[in-house]
């Protein structure tokens, strides 16, 4: 297919004049197709990958094997196809693919609360606290890219755990009208909240998650089918703009009216609709190991094929979980069965992406909160909360794989060289997505502007 453009072409531009050509085409095919055509709007996007209650760093991407053996504990090492860097022997996939990968060993800066807040957005909890705090990414996306009527919401959060608990991905200054779009998990992955986090989630209430179905009520025999269910939406939004009072809905319901009443985010959320093969892939049997009360079981791992999906479908923001990494007990049986699953599940998702084109505009990050102790306690045979420093991988996005960044003392318990602010990884991040954070601000509700991120600078080692 030959595309001819005169000048620049929109995206909407774009796919109103190649209608005829263009309805079988998936989204790498898609963003190729633009690029020739001279489209400039490329969808980026980011699938952010919570490792829920802090990884240790020693336990997986920054070995000690010269420690004592109550810091460098049970877990030997593996080479990898990065020349000199040794990993965890938990992560062999990973390891085998780690030139695709950079891996961080310095992060800095960490604000030692349990959950996924500074993970998502760059800031600490505290900043700007009294007119809201500082939005996640994901918001500041909807804010600058979305609108009510997009059938895909720019910003999905698919948080299980202590991140959706305490609403880590919220929208802070920015207000409720860019809160993420949280599609009911429930029936598709378990994944138990212990009780501090059941009464957590209480005190949200009960509409933290949305379903993706209409109401029963709605059948197609009442509204003659789905074509006049979307004809009576658009009448509605008509009449509500010629009254002026459009402006006065509430953002979200509008959005969650556009979303529910089309098909395509329903169906980027229903596996049954990919390639089997491809969700074989993905997927990984229950392991013959004791799994810990609230860790996620195995099958979590088609949690990135969502978020691909998702992507695929025009999603710019994804955040995702695994659980759990809080390791105050049992450090090693709970890695043992937890490590292997993050392991298959990201390289499944670079492999995937990687076969579709998508990789260099899909940037992917995996982190937690905080590091873990150095000294294993020998009462628990546990490592507790470390903020001194935190592990963190990347990949997709562009960015130069392939090596490591950073290093920690002998005890991987301070960075010693290169350390990597959070913010820093946000700067990256907006980076790959195409905004410029030297002229790019939002404004809070007294109508002051804000740069997106404050002292951190995009990491020259990955760009």
């Amino acid at each position: 297919m030959t595309i001819r453009t005169s000048g620049h072409t929109s995206r909407r531009q774009f796919i109103a004049q190649s209608a005829a050509g263009i309805g079988g085409l998936t989204l790498s095919q898609l963003l190729w197709a633009e690029a020739a055509a001279g489209v400039r709007n490329s969808r980026k996007a980011v699938i952010n990958i919570h490792l829920d209650g802090g990884p240790p760093q020693m336990d997986t991407i920054d070995m000690k094997p010269d420690a004592p053996r109550e810091i460098r504990g049970e877990l030997t090492s593996i080479a990898t196809a990065i020349p000199g860097f040794r990993m965890v022997e938990l992560m062999p996939k990973m390891a085998a693919l780690a030139d695709k990968f950079a891996f961080i060993r310095s992060i800095v800066g960490c604000d030692d609360r349990h959950d996924a807040f500074q993970c998502v957005s760059g800031f600490k909890t505290e900043v700007l606290s009294s007119i809201g705090g500082r939005p996640a990414l994901g918001s500041v996306l909807a804010k600058l890219k979305g609108k009510p009527s997009d059938d895909i919401p720019p910003f999905v959060d698919l948080f299980q755990g202590r991140g959706m608990a305490r609403d880590s991905a919220r929208p802070g200054f920015l207000g409720p009208t860019y809160t993420p779009f949280r599609p009911d998990m429930s029936k598709f992955y378990t994944r138990e909240l212990d009780p501090n986090l059941v009464r957590a989630l209480a005190e949200r209430g009960h509409n933290h998650v949305l379903s993706l179905s209409l109401n029963s009520a709605l059948t197609p025999n009442r509204l003659r089918g789905r074509v006049d269910l979307l004809e009576k939406f658009d009448r509605f939004r008509r009449d509500i703009d010629r009254s002026g009072s459009m402006e006065a809905m509430d953002h979200f319901t509008q959005q969650a009216v556009s979303i529910l009443t089309s098909s395509k985010f329903a169906e980027a959320m229903d596996l049954s609709r990919e390639d089997p093969a491809v969700v074989e892939r993905y997927a990984l049997p229950e392991p013959n190991l004791s799994r810990y009360k609230y860790s996620d079981e195995a099958k979590a791992t088609t949690k990135l094929l969502l978020a691909r999906r998702l992507v695929e479908a025009g999603v710019r923001y994804v955040t995702v979980s695994f659980s759990d990494f809080d390791t105050h007990t049992d450090n090693y049986p709970r890695l043992k069965y937890s490590l292997p699953i993050v392991d298959h599940a990201l390289t499944a998702l670079v492999t995937d992406l990687q076969e579709r084109g998508m990789l260099d505009d899909v940037t992917i990050v995996a982190w937690g909160e905080f590091g873990r102790t150095p000294q294993i306690d020998l009462n628990t045979a546990g490592r507790h909360h470390w903020p001194r420093v935190a592990p963190a991988i990347l990949a997709g996005g562009g960015i130069k794989t392939g090596q490591v960044i950073g290093a920690t003392d002998k005890h991987a318990g301070a960075a010693v060289a290169r350390p990597v602010h959070f913010q820093d990884i946000f700067a990256t991040l907006y980076h790959n997505l195409g905004i410029d954070l030297r002229s790019t601000t939002i404004s809070d509700p007294n109508g002051r502007p804000h740069y997106l991120v404050e002292h951190g600078e995009t990491i020259k080692e990955l760009i």
